[in-house]
């Protein structure tokens, strides 16, 4: 296995930031991953699926054989980037721009999903903000509204219009975070929606157990995404990653096959689970 860079260089960008911008550019999928028809047939619908973890999950959903719906807010550029990767692995990609705040644009994500590629079998919950404060008396009304409509409201948003379409062996995947078991000083309302996302995981999983649908969630540690340059300052992204077992960060490509695993028939067996991709930390499951 290539090694990866254990240290980064010090770089900031403006918020949400941008793949295309980052230095040096995360890994999507590695060379020697090989599909294996796992999705074969499937249709994923991802949000924030332009860039980060989102992206890699799409290129390797595509590689396994599915076609993605990729819902984004802005990011122009990164969307049409990870269409070209799908489409690249001879799978269709449907872009879908919409402020996922808003429980409308989640419904009407989800009927375009279906219209127009024909039927809905794994929704993954991907999308997510981040503002860092060390106070706080510094998080805004503003901002905590924004955090929380973004990384938990759209759950239920996506998991309410998606129900109708989904069938027995279908799953729900979401992405949660190491905050969620061990807690942010900086980043107190975004660890505190992972800690929601977590529970209503495992909630959800006994909710729609008799329906046969499978809701697991992926929890990873310190990525190399394009929220760590648009969020933190140049001397903790230069640093990020460092204090793991593995010391150094982990890349999307190493958090992708998670999905792949939960979405598929290899786990059939899980559900209310969450995966831990987090360089060697030890977190109460």
């Amino acid at each position: 296995m290539e090694s990866k860079p254990t240290s980064l260089p010090a770089q900031q960008q403006e918020e949400p930031g941008q793949e295309h911008e980052m230095t040096p550019k995360p890994e999507v999928i590695r060379d020697g991953y090989k599909g294996s028809d796992k999705l074969k047939g499937k249709i994923a619908l991802i949000t924030g699926g332009d860039s980060g973890i989102g992206r890699s999950v799409a290129v390797h959903f595509a590689r396994e054989g599915a076609d993605l719906a990729i819902v984004y807010k802005e990011e122009d550029k990164d969307a049409q980037d990870t269409k070209r990767m799908v489409e690249q692995e001879g799978r269709r990609c449907l872009l879908i721009k919409a402020d996922i705040r808003e429980e409308q644009n989640c419904k009407n994500a989800v009927e375009q999903t279906v219209r127009e590629l024909g039927g809905l079998n794994v929704l993954v919950n991907n999308a997510a903000e981040q503002h860092p404060k060390e106070d706080v008396q510094e998080i805004t009304a503003e901002q905590l509204d924004s955090t929380f409509r973004t990384n938990i409201f759209s759950f239920f948003y996506f998991v309410q219009a998606a129900l109708p379409h989904l069938k027995e062996n279908d799953s729900i995947i979401n992405t949660t975070s190491i905050t969620s078991y061990r807690g942010s000083k900086e980043l107190l309302d975004y660890s505190s929606t992972k800690g929601a996302i977590t529970t209503f995981t495992r909630s959800l999983a006994q909710n729609l157990a008799d329906k046969k649908i499978r809701v697991n969630a992926v929890a990873p540690g310190p990525i190399w995404t394009p929220l760590i340059p648009s969020t933190f300052p140049e001397e903790k992204v230069a640093k990020f990653g460092q204090d793991t077992t593995m010391k150094r960060p982990g890349q999307p490509s190493e958090v992708a096959p998670s999905y792949v695993f939960l979405a598929s028939e290899d786990g059939s067996y899980f559900t209310g689970q969450i995966l831990h991709p987090n360089g060697g930390s030890t977190v109460n499951t």
